[in-house]
């Protein structure tokens, strides 16, 4: 396929096949012989829950969809209206550019720039690549502009499978409004998957921290990510939405970053993050 054509043909390496779609840059369907590893959808859409995107400029929520950066109020586009927030970044529902595409990679490009709300500029590059332990994605972003921007990422794929293993330290408390409060210790909790059990009629949709390490085990599919790079995962199961799967994000920083600080990427004008995960059989 051409560079800057919109489709991307089927990625097939050791014993994998992927879909990916210029919507959100994202991974629509991921399977190994025949098997589906994550819930997918038709390169058409709709997009069920963010499945497979990419979190842009940040990941989860920003609340009041209203922050404070650089001695400036910016007011975002509030895209969560039950909850006033501006969630999940700018990019999911966006048209990337397909600069690459081959039989087992695909390069996809998008540049934010002037957007409502975020006044700043970054040039984002999504590569998906197969290789012997599944799916590697690679999200490289690159502050294009003559300012600091606050910046945040994460991926957000439906792993199948009804047992959870997360080995995690913390997780964070939040109000009504799924904005934190606290954190609090995940032993003795009823979120405590460290040694693997199924999810069962436990609801998640919390923020992990404090990482044994960067690996989160849905059933037979394994997705792992370097925890220095994205040191939070959010969790969230799908049967509260009439979803199925389990949604597990690695994350550069909690909901609300851009409020709290926590763990907030500032990208200096010129300055690169760059973040990858794998996702595979386990």
């Amino acid at each position: 396929m051409s560079a800057g054509a919109a489709r991307v043909p089927e990625l097939a390496a050791h014993g994998y096949t992927a879909l990916v779609s210029a919507r959100g840059a994202a991974v629509r369907g991921l399977a190994h012989s025949g098997r589906p590893l994550i819930t997918s959808w038709p390169e058409e859409g709709p997009v069920p829950y963010y499945a497979g995107t990419i979190l842009a400029p940040w990941p989860n929520r920003v609340g009041g969809a209203r922050y404070s950066f650089g001695g400036h109020v910016h007011e975002l586009p509030v895209t969560e209206p039950d909850r006033g927030h501006a969630l999940h970044g700018l990019v999911a529902g966006a048209e990337w550019r397909v600069a690459a595409a081959g039989p087992s990679s695909a390069r996809l490009e998008h540049t934010v720039s002037g957007a409502p709300g975020y006044p700043f500029t970054l040039h984002l590059r999504v590569e998906h690549r197969l290789g012997p332990r599944g799916l590697t994605t690679t999200l490289t972003a690159r502050n294009g502009g003559d300012r600091p921007a606050p910046y945040g990422c994460g991926p957000h794929p439906w792993l199948l499978g009804d047992e959870l293993e997360l080995a995690a330290a913390e997780y964070l408390e939040t109000d009504e409004r799924l904005l934190p409060k606290r954190r609090a210790r995940v032993a003795g909790s009823p979120y405590d998957f460290g040694r693997g059990r199924p999810v069962g009629g436990t609801r998640l949709d919390h923020a992990f921290t404090g990482l044994a390490e960067g690996r989160a085990r849905v059933g037979g599919v394994l997705m792992t990510w370097d925890a220095a790079v994205l040191p939070w995962v959010q969790v969230c199961t799908g049967g509260q939405l009439g979803y199925e799967g389990v949604a597990v994000e690695p994350m550069t920083c909690p909901p609300d970053a851009f409020n709290s600080g926590d763990d907030l990427v500032v990208l200096e004008p010129g300055a690169e993050h760059v973040a990858s995960w794998t996702l595979g059989l386990a």
